[in-house]
């Protein structure tokens, strides 16, 4: 029985019942065209006595046949469409009566009766079991049981002799043969037959589709990781065959690779993260020192150094003002390198997120209304609290927030936040959509990615941290949908609170 759970037991199973399938219906066809065959000849064994018994009637009675079949009871409609003729033929071989007024007698001028001998008709079908009659065959028209003759009549014929007081007398009954009813028995075994071989070969070719579709999955499945898509998977795995277990294999494989595909890649993040790490604590030690030292001094000579002149202090300020921003600047590069080289550990508790989404708005409202961009919050009803880290989260939205307002034009655009809860009630989700420049599609898939960034000023960090925060959150996430010239929207996804 293990045999035909394989693939091979299978379809030696089907073919051979299809074989037994096909041989059985050929033998009922078969069977049919025998019992429509013996019906024929019944029929026509009954037309060939009920005019046999017509002739006999006629040699006894003076009425002539076509008056005698005229009368009801003589002959049903299956005989009389059967019969073409009968014909009473005496010992001298002449046509005494018939249902075909050319061969009946005539009379002559002197009005004597002359009769049409039987050798002179020469369109009569062949004498079927003409052996039977010995030599008086002889007196009967040539012909062949294929019902072709001389003359323009296909049918058959059947003699029968009767014994008189005037010697032996024949009665001869013509059968019609319809040519179009003996070509349709002619054809309809051919026809059978191939609608049979019809269907076996509609089965046949689905049994090939049914059992060659695995196999042309697996050809498309290897050509796919041929081209690096390890994700794909043959849909056939669960099948008990070969093939089933070929599939099993092939995406255990595929598994396999895609697990290894992502080490690697976790192993090169781990390998760039360790890199930015000792830089970043490099830079931590060797620039922060000096920088700090700068900030001191610029501070110290805003103080005592400030000219007298109103003017001069002006630009005096100015210019210091410039450089303690281009330090605070540096400072948050390597803010940034440090924290991106860091482990993300979360301290998570329950917050409220509108909170944190308030105090992270507070911060760029000045700049909003400097660039004259409408910030709108919107938070649905019955929000549940989130599984979070205040610090990082405020972390994340301010650098959300002010991405979107540096994606803006000086002369206005809106921010909008939207707070909900997630379709599955797991999660909550908030929207960041601004009316900005938008970003490039070819860059949608790089903005998570280190040190990959439009601006000329950007580290490339800053998306790249927000991405590894917020999935330091269990089963958090983040996506982006923008077009551009149309503006962008971010969607970030943090589990509730239990």
């Amino acid at each position: 029985m293990r045999f035909f759970s394989t693939f091979r037991g299978r379809l030696l199973l089907v073919l051979a019942l299809l074989l037994i399938a096909t041989l059985g219906a050929q033998y009922y066809l078969n069977l049919l065209t025998q019992a429509e065959n013996a019906d024929l000849r019944e029929d026509q064994e009954a037309a060939v006595v009920a005019g046999i018994a017509v002739g006999f009637r006629s040699v006894t009675s003076d009425d002539r046949m076509q008056d005698l079949v005229k009368q009801p009871g003589i002959l049903d409609d299956e005989a009389r469409k059967r019969i073409k003729d009968i014909i009473t033929i005496n010992d001298k071989w002449e046509v005494v009566d018939s249902l075909d007024s050319r061969y009946l007698p005539e009379y002559d001028a002197n009005h004597n009766i002359v009769y049409k001998k039987l050798a002179d008709i020469t369109d009569l079908p062949p004498l079927m079991e003409g052996d039977r009659l010995g030599s008086d065959l002889s007196h009967f028209p040539d012909g062949n049981e294929t019902g072709e003759t001389g003359g323009n009549l296909s049918g058959e014929a059947h003699a029968v002799p009767i014994e008189t007081d005037q010697g032996r007398w024949y009665v001869m009954v013509i059968l019609s043969n319809d040519k179009a009813e003996a070509w349709w028995r002619a054809a309809k075994p051919l026809i059978y037959t191939f609608g049979v071989l019809l269907v076996s070969a509609l089965i046949t070719f689905w049994l090939v589709w049914r059992f060659g579709a695995p196999i042309a999955n697996l050809s498309e499945a290897a050509r796919q990781v041929a081209k690096g898509n390890l994700h794909v998977r043959v849909p056939d795995s669960d099948r008990k065959d070969e093939i089933g277990r070929l599939a099993t294999r092939f995406n255990e494989m595929t598994a396999e690779l895609e697990r290894k595909q992502d080490l690697e890649q976790q192993l090169q993040q781990a390998e760039k993260s360790a890199v930015v790490g000792r830089l970043g604590s490099a830079i931590a030690h060797e620039i922060r020192n000096p920088l700090n030292y700068i900030n001191l001094t610029l501070d110290h000579l805003r103080a005592k150094f400030a000219p007298a002149d109103s003017e001069q202090k002006q630009q005096f300020v100015k210019l210091t003002s410039q450089l303690k921003a281009e330090v605070a600047r540096i400072d948050g590069q390597i803010t940034d390198f440090l924290n991106y080289s860091r482990p993300a550990k979360a301290n998570l508790q329950p917050i409220d997120a509108h909170k944190v989404v308030k105090d992270s708005l507070r911060i760029v409202e000045p700049e909003a209304e400097e660039k004259q961009v409408k910030v709108s919050l919107i938070e649905h009803e019955a929000v549940p609290l989130v599984m979070g880290d205040p610090d990082f989260l405020r972390s994340v939205f301010s650098n959300l927030f002010i991405n979107a307002l540096q994606a803006m034009e000086a002369n206005g655009g809106k921010l909008t936040v939207r707070i909900s809860p997630s379709e599955d009630g797991n999660f909550v989700q908030f929207e960041i959509a601004d009316t900005g420049s938008g970003i490039a599609e070819e860059n949608l898939s790089k903005i998570f990615e280190p040190y990959f960034s439009t601006k000329e000023t950007g580290t490339g960090l800053g998306l790249a941290i927000v991405q590894k925060v917020v999935e330091a959150h269990h089963g958090g996430a983040i996506d982006v949908e923008s077009k551009e010239g149309d503006g962008t929207k971010f969607t970030v996804k943090l589990p509730k609170a239990n």
